[in-house]
């Protein structure tokens, strides 16, 4: 778990994030979250992209088993399931609320974008939209913020503290090998 701020992002880390993505990564402002062999596998994103794009995902999930496992529960209709555990347990609607407001405070430290004031991701603060989005805030928040994202995490087969990347450690390798 890393909170804003985030250190510095090396270029070692935006390689291995556009390789898990498979695009060249935008507009990242740290590394949230890593997988147990030291990989990227939550960025956090600028609230306005390079090209003046606003971008509200703040907390980016980019791990492909991660992304893969949580793609797998969406199609498992999980996110109806949790919707109704929202709209049924005030205590899982309240804290869902909070992470609402956790995950605004944390995009605020880098910049105020008007166009996306107020919205988060993932459908906080009432509704469940984007397992990826809540999985990676929970990921980056720690256990206990998001139960949403914790409840994707548990019903995952995936685990951050289980390396199932393609290139273990590749980021650490590679600002290892420039040092």
């Amino acid at each position: 778990m890393t909170t804003p701020p985030f250190p510095p992002v090396r270029p070692a880390e935006i390689r291995v994030v556009s390789e898990q993505l498979g695009r060249e990564a935008r507009g990242v402002v740290g590394i949230a979250a890593r997988c147990a062999c030291g990989n990227p596998t939550v960025v956090a994103t600028a609230p306005r992209l390079p090209s003046g794009t606003p971008f509200p995902t703040f907390y980016y999930l980019t791990h492909p088993a991660a992304t893969a496992e949580m793609s797998r529960l969406e199609a498992g209709q999980v996110m109806v399931e949790f919707t109704e555990l929202l709209a049924s347990d005030d205590e899982v609607a309240a804290s869902y609320a909070r992470a609402h407001e956790a995950f605004l405070a944390d995009r605020a430290q880098y910049g105020d974008v008007p166009e996306v004031a107020g919205i988060s991701s993932g459908g906080m603060p009432t509704r469940v939209k984007c397992l990826h989005a809540l999985a990676g805030h929970a990921l980056a928040a720690g256990p206990g913020v998001n139960p949403i994202g914790d409840l994707a995490l548990e019903r995952s087969s995936w685990s951050p503290e289980r390396c199932a990347c393609e290139n273990p450690g590749a980021a650490l390798a590679a600002e290892d090998d420039a040092g």
